[in-house]
């Protein structure tokens, strides 16, 4: 899978274009919190908790340079008791929402991403259903991005590189939700409008 921003494009129509059949749509989101009472002189943790309709009865918690948990969705009334511990950042909630395409053996998915109800992007994830190992299949991937993309195609995702083994578990969805949270960052620190991230 991949997450990828562009700063503005027509997508959608291009989609239908080359076949692709619509089929429903898809959100991700993703809260931030403080680590609060921590020990004076050290940098504040933050834990983001993100949710993704394509896993609705879980939601992931991501420490800032750390483990990963996977809970049910009830982890978003356990953070209201945790509010002592971890303060809600108020104004950095990050969403994106849009359309699932589905291209023979490919799904892709479009979508407008905000923050603070403001348009910062346009996300654009692409998944090879039949092949779990991104980097046996990447080169397909390229060359099916760039028949919608151009030259704008990305490299493959540091995720999968960072791995030995190279393989995704789409039903966790750690792999797809840490492509997100560092496309949610990069988009959370762009101040320029018209920036190009990859």
């Amino acid at each position: 899978r991949k997450a990828h921003f562009l700063p503005g494009s027509t997508l959608t129509q291009g989609e239908s274009q080359l076949g692709a059949v619509k089929q429903g749509s898809f959100c991700v989101d993703c809260e931030t919190y403080h680590a609060t009472g921590n020990v004076t002189g050290q940098p504040s943790k933050l834990l983001y908790v993100m949710h993704n309709s394509e896993t609705p009865l879980s939601c992931l918690a991501l420490f800032e340079g750390g483990p990963c948990l996977i809970a049910d969705a009830n982890f978003d009334i356990l953070m209201v008791k945790l509010k002592s511990h971890f303060q809600n950042a108020k104004g950095h909630k990050v969403e994106c929402r849009g359309a699932r395409y589905r291209y023979c053996d490919f799904l892709i998915k479009v979508g407008a991403v905000t923050m603070s109800s403001s348009a910062r992007g346009i996300s654009v994830e692409v998944e090879y259903c039949p092949c779990v190992v991104p980097g046996d299949c990447w080169n397909l991937m390229k060359e099916f991005m760039q028949s919608f993309l151009g030259s704008s195609v990305p490299e493959l995702p540091s995720v999968f590189a960072a791995k030995p083994e190279g393989l995704f578990a789409p039903a966790d969805s750690i792999d797809t939700m840490t492509q997100y949270l560092e496309l949610f960052n990069k988009l959370r620190k762009l101040q320029i409008p018209g920036s190009n991230v990859r």
